[in-house]
């Protein structure tokens, strides 16, 4: 467990497109002093914008990804890059974008952790300060997620799935400090069942979806015709279900990579606290929503914790 707060030890650029604007958009990542913390700076808005502090308390949105707003300054989609960050123990960095998304990449955190890690990290002279719980935190909500975190001396997730599909199962993973979070967790890619992408176009969302960002899972055998009509949204020569029951255009990185990619979307969610945590943390078919209600709470432990020990002294 790190005992000081780090930072990276170089620039990193990124380019892409939004996942839901659909906006080309460049993206540094660069060091920061210690306590910064993690802050996207808005470079299209001008010199007058404020920087966001990546915090649960101006979480704004969370459908289909997790959204920051602070005095009318957004950033969307910031859950697999913090997620790299959180994953690999930095504490401290300024994020900027000329645009209000983070680029989608590849729909998993891979090309920011291969980035980090290639360099590794630089050590600060400064503690880290912990969320230790004394207590445990529930939360559960109508659409059947559950989540607990229990008092632990180290932080840990077990992450448990199952949408009654019989292409994906009932899957885990789980996250520990010994897990090698850029060969493990970093890869799994998001993933979206075929009969969710129209209601997503309808509401003007996966503006910059394509097949090179997502697995996308059929359940049953679609007639070739609606495969083709597909094919020309997506701008590929031709798509089959493969008997995996997913979409021709790629194939799986690890066979419960769905329960991963949700564990990385917890651990992008939780980097919101503001803190790193101990913690052991229990998710079932857990999602950005409920993901950032935990967050909320436990940041208000954590305030209420640190204001407690700082009337000790």
């Amino acid at each position: 467990m790190y005992t000081n707060q780090h930072t990276l030890k170089g620039k990193y650029e990124f380019e892409g497109k939004g996942l839901h604007t659909g906006r080309k958009v460049h993206m540094m990542v660069e060091p920061a002093p210690k306590n910064f913390g993690i802050q996207f700076k808005r470079s299209d808005l001008g010199e007058g914008a404020p920087l966001v502090e990546a915090c649960v308390d101006y979480v704004s949105a969370t459908a289909r990804g997790t959204t920051l707003d602070k005095q009318g300054v957004t950033v969307l989609t910031l859950e697999h890059l913090m997620g790299a960050l959180f994953g690999m123990h930095i504490d401290n960095a300024l994020i900027t974008l000329d645009a209000p998304e983070v680029p989608i990449l590849d729909g998993s955190a891979k090309p920011y952790a291969d980035a980090f890690s290639k360099d590794g990290l630089q050590e600060q002279n400064a503690p880290r300060k912990y969320l230790v719980l004394d207590r445990k935190v529930v939360c559960r909500n109508e659409k059947g997620s559950e989540m607990v975190v229990l008092p632990d001396d180290h932080f840990s997730i077990d992450v448990m799935i199952d949408y009654n599909s019989k292409v994906v199962g009932c899957q885990y993973a789980r996250y520990e400090l010994d897990t090698d979070f850029v060969k493990e967790i970093a890869p799994c890619r998001t993933f979206v069942f075929l009969h969710e992408l129209e209601p997503l176009f309808k509401y003007n969302l996966i503006k910059g979806g394509d097949l090179d960002n997502a697995l996308v899972i059929v359940e049953n055998p679609v007639p070739q015709e609606e495969l083709d009509r597909l094919a020309g949204i997506f701008n590929v020569n031709r798509l089959e279900r493969v008997p995996e029951g997913y979409l021709s255009h790629t194939s799986l990185r690890f066979q419960n990579e769905c329960a991963r990619h949700k564990l990385l979307d917890v651990l992008g969610d939780f980097s919101l606290v503001g803190y790193p945590i101990k913690g052991k943390v229990i998710a079932y078919k857990s999602g950005h929503s409920i993901n950032s209600t935990i967050a909320r709470e436990l940041r208000t432990l954590a305030l209420k914790q640190f204001r407690r020990r700082w009337n000790e002294q």
